[in-house]
């Protein structure tokens, strides 16, 4: 007998559903999008290929048809699907319960042309309840939600399809603008430019360190006389100068001076004591804008390692749909948390039912907030992977917190005056705060892990003192001055963003939605237009010249205030508020106040090629500026130019630099001596990787022959670079010896994570850099024995990113797993890097496949484990498949 058909996107989705459904339905995946628009010029079709407008796959003369398309490596799914609906007697739609979702509906809809009935349903968690009630209510497909849909995609192909083409003329081949990607990026790079602007101050304090009883604490200068001293936010952070009104600053020397006089001056008095009770209430249960903000400060995940490990719980049923702006939680969800924390901490800390206000404007569909569809699966009683497992903790204690009573706090200020040889007040003060009752603080504590072991630093307990009471000198009674302390401050430029600060930005300005905020971050990153340092986000010096060029010439295109308005108009076509033919007719040809993007673009030659102005040569006079070439950045003064190492921040590098880096290429590389045994010279060079030491003359442009060069470590400094010391590192990779156990060379060298012993594909770092140069083979082998450790001494683990599916010949599992230089695709046997392009999330089975199969037998580049640098055929062809569909 045949039964009605499930469809869903993923494959793990499907497994979950299928568990609970039985055999009363069949379960398939579409594997994510079924059809899209063309992608490369080979899919365009052959209708449209000689029109203005074809390469894009919208038709811009006739109410922006679009021309969609399905991938060659789609084809062999469609069949599948096809085949299972064909045996069905109804077809259910269950792609996610967005607009993307809604979408993917209608696609498989207009593709698969079903002739028995088709329903769309909905749930937010896949759990056996939720399904079968969303199946209970089966509805039609939301065309409002798919003109929405189809708007966002067409509009950004335009905007991506218009624009893009102009970067690669003015700027480098490649290049890439998206409508929100290219507004995010401006956001990074203008904080690059306060931070360039930004002038250091220093102001100086003073620290009294009063003990009364058991009970130290220190108490900080913030008046003298009626005036307030000088602190931070007291200074322009673009000229340095003190701009606080009625402030007085401190010097070194004054503030010395201070100690000494008032140190002579005891006893001191205690003025002012003010206690003041207050409560501190939780906070929402999660959305997925706080929940990447969340993870990112308290976990350090990336916008998008959180999105893919809340797929993967989302898909397992552990946790309710991952994409949502709502802070609210289902009637089912309260009563479940109202249990778990009575169970847990007792009656007195329950202090729900509670629901939040939702701040995003204009917030999409009815979701919930992000919560465990069961709270009695404790992150304690369920196995998870590392990622899931931390994430998962992170969001039931969240979603519990948010139904507890509130924290009572009693906050403390104290003033203790001192008077000056001339009588003037200075007054010292000190804040504290003691945790009366802990309520939600028992669960679930900002920026810590672990709630009852950090629960004490919440607190900052001052001792009990009254207004009279005596500060005077040690052995003279029971309040003492321990000592007085000058400290030394300098003013912070702004920080740079971070995935946190980003996302908390975008979402305040409406740009773009939170579940795009994740892809958003990546793309920028894969594009080069910004990387990493530690947690933060740091422009390339490619982000500013592409930023300075869209300001100038498509202002609008990028001003925060229109990309806003896009997302609400965007919001009024799913609510069929506005047309959705009007609105693109707006984006493209204009109205009154916009010109529209058409009419942006139609004047190229107006653009000039970007440079990025840094200062003038002192000497000269002559200009310095930083311009983009086809090998990176580089600075250039009238005819002289040099390479800007990949790893200098654009506000960390200065005028001097600069002129370093030109000096030293006008002057040629340093010589440190000759080789004793070659009697080739050896230099000192930057380059576009940082300092490195050469054996032999440059070579000639063109030139086949390399001469050797080694890179020097993070506690090398070109200015100090030895002859000897050059020599060292051009000696490697240093042969340690031959293991004969397993026949194998060991050799030793420093690599991207330091120092390290290599046998075959094997690695193992080791300690300190001059180990390299003295490491024995015996110590060698006994590190290959020991169990490899990854991080800070951690035991190395494989990181699975997401499990794709079953290889269809093999019947092996499929996993992406987090590489050391990305995540890559493995069937247990051959491995394939994921293309830089495509979000892992989004692979599928069969592109997966396609990957392995181009990958078998294919060599394994020497040295540092990358692909290799000629690809076959098809393995080019495999990774374009897959890397077409980049944002």
């Amino acid at each position: 007998m045949s039964k009605p058909l499930v469809i869903v996107e993923s494959p793990a989705k499907a497994k979950t559903l299928a568990r609970f459904l039985g055999n009363q339905f069949r379960v398939e995946a579409s594997v994510g999008h079924v059809r899209d628009l063309p992608e490369n010029a080979s899919e365009v079709p052959e209708s449209i290929k000689k029109e203005s407008w074809g390469r894009m796959g919208v038709d811009v003369d006739h109410g922006f048809k679009p021309y969609y398309v399905v991938s060659s490596d789609r084809k062999g799914r469609i069949r599948e699907l096809k085949a299972a609906v064909a045996d069905a007697p109804e077809v259910l739609l269950a792609t996610d319960p967005d607009r993307e979702g809604e979408s993917i509906s209608w696609h498989l809809r207009e593709v698969l042309k079903p002739k028995v009935p088709v329903k769309r349903i909905v749930f937010h968690e896949i759990t056996e309840e939720a399904v079968r009630d969303a199946i209970a209510h089966a509805r039609e497909i939301d065309i409002k939600l798919v003109d929405a849909q189809e708007s966002r995609r067409i509009l950004d192909r335009l905007y991506g399809y218009m624009l893009s083409p102009v970067l690669w003329k003015k700027v480098q081949t490649g290049l890439s603008a998206g409508r929100v990607q290219s507004v995010a990026v401006r956001l990074i790079v203008e904080r690059e430019e306060e931070r360039r602007a930004f002038r250091r101050s220093t102001y100086w304090d003073l620290d009294a360190r009063v003990k009364a009883g058991d009970t130290q604490f220190t108490a900080g200068l913030v008046r003298v006389g009626q005036e307030r001293v000088a602190s931070g936010k007291d200074f322009d952070p673009n000229t340095g100068a003190l701009i606080g009104k009625n402030v007085r600053l401190l010097d070194e020397a004054a503030a010395r001076a201070m100690r000494e006089a008032l140190a002579q001056r005891v006893p001191w008095t205690v003025s002012s004591v003010e206690e003041k009770p207050t409560t501190q209430r939780p906070s929402a249960p999660f959305t997925t804008s706080t929940l990447q903000q969340e993870a990112n400060r308290k976990l350090g995940f990336s916008a998008d390692r959180t999105m893919s490990a809340a797929q993967r719980l989302f898909q397992d049923g552990v946790i309710s749909y991952h994409r949502t702006d709502s802070t609210t939680l289902s009637d089912k969800a309260l009563r479940e948390a109202a249990r778990a924390i009575k169970g847990m901490y007792g009656d007195a800390f329950y202090g729900g039912p509670r629901q939040y206000q939702t701040k995003v404007k204009n917030a999409q569909e009815a979701h919930e907030a992000i919560r465990p569809t069961d709270f009695e699966q404790t992150p304690q009683s369920l196995s998870l992977p590392p990622d899931e497992a931390r994430l998962y903790d992170l969001i039931w204690k969240r979603t519990v917190a948010s139904q507890m009573a509130e924290a009572q706090l009693l906050r403390t200020t104290l003033e203790i005056t001192a008077t000056g040889a001339d009588g003037t007040p200075h007054v010292f003060s000190a804040t504290g705060k003691a945790i009366k009752f802990a309520g939600f603080l028992r669960a679930y504590v900002e920026g810590s892990d672990d709630p009852a072991s950090e629960l004490g630093d919440q607190e900052t307990i001052l001792p009990k003192l009254a207004v009279g009471d005596r500060v005077v000198a040690p052995g003279q009674g029971p309040v003492t001055l321990m000592g007085l302390d000058p400290k030394a401050h300098e003013t912070v430029p702004p920080p740079r963003y971070t995935d946190a600060s980003l996302v908390k930005r975008l979402e305040e300005d409406g740009i773009g939605r939170p579940s795009t905020y994740a892809s958003i971050i990546q793309t920028i990153e894969r594009r080069g237009y910004v990387w990493r340092q530690g947690k933060a986000l740091v422009p390339s010096y490619t982000a500013f010249a592409v930023t300075h060029l869209l300001k100038e010439h498509f202002g609008q295109l990028v001003e925060l205030g229109f990309t806003g308005r896009v997302e609400e108009d965007l919001d009024q076509v799913s609510n069929g508020e506005l047309d959705r033919t009007a609105f693109l007719e707006q984006f493209y040809n204009g109205q009154e106040g916009w010109p529209g993007l058409r009419h942006l673009v139609t004047n190229e030659d107006r653009i000039d090629y970007p440079v990025i102005d840094i200062g003038s040569d002192p000497a000269s006079a002559q200009k310095v500026v930083v311009r983009i070439g086809r090998y990176g950045a580089y600075v250039q003064m009238g005819d002289a130019n040099a390479s800007i190492p990949d790893d200098v921040a654009p506000a960390d590098f200065t005028l001097e630099q600069a002129l370093t880096l030109l000096r030293e290429k006008t002057q040629g590389p340093q010589s440190l001596g000759a080789d004793p045994k070659s009697g080739l010279p050896v230099y000192v060079l930057n380059g576009r990787f940082g300092p490195y030491v050469q054996l032999g003359e440059v070579p000639e442009k063109g030139s086949k022959e390399k001469p050797r060069r080694a890179s020097l470590t993070k506690n090398d400094r070109p200015d100090t670079m030895t002859l000897a010391r050059a020599l060292e590192l051009l000696s490697l990779p240093r042969l340690v010896g031959h293991d004969a156990e397993t026949g194998q060379d060991i050799i030793a060298n420093f690599g991207r994570f330091g120092p390290y012993v290599k046998r075959g594909d094997e690695f193992r770092s080791i300690g300190a850099d001059s180990d390299v140069f003295t490491v024995t083979l015996d110590q060698a082998i006994a590190l290959f024995k020991q169990e490899k450790k990854s991080g800070r001494g951690r035991t190395a683990t494989r990181t699975v990113l997401r499990e794709v599916g079953l290889h269809p010949a093999s019947q092996a599992k499929v996993e992406i797993l987090e590489g050391r230089y990305g995540p890559y695709v493995t069937d247990g046997t051959t491995n394939a890097s994921v293309p830089k392009d495509v979000a892992v999330e989004s692979l599928t089975l069969e592109e997966a496949v396609g990957l392995l199969k181009a990958r078998e037998g294919a060599p394994t580049k020497k040295g540092r484990g990358r692909a290799p640098a000629k690809r076959t055929a098809a393995a080019a062809g495999a990774r374009k498949r897959v890397a077409k569909r980049s944002a």
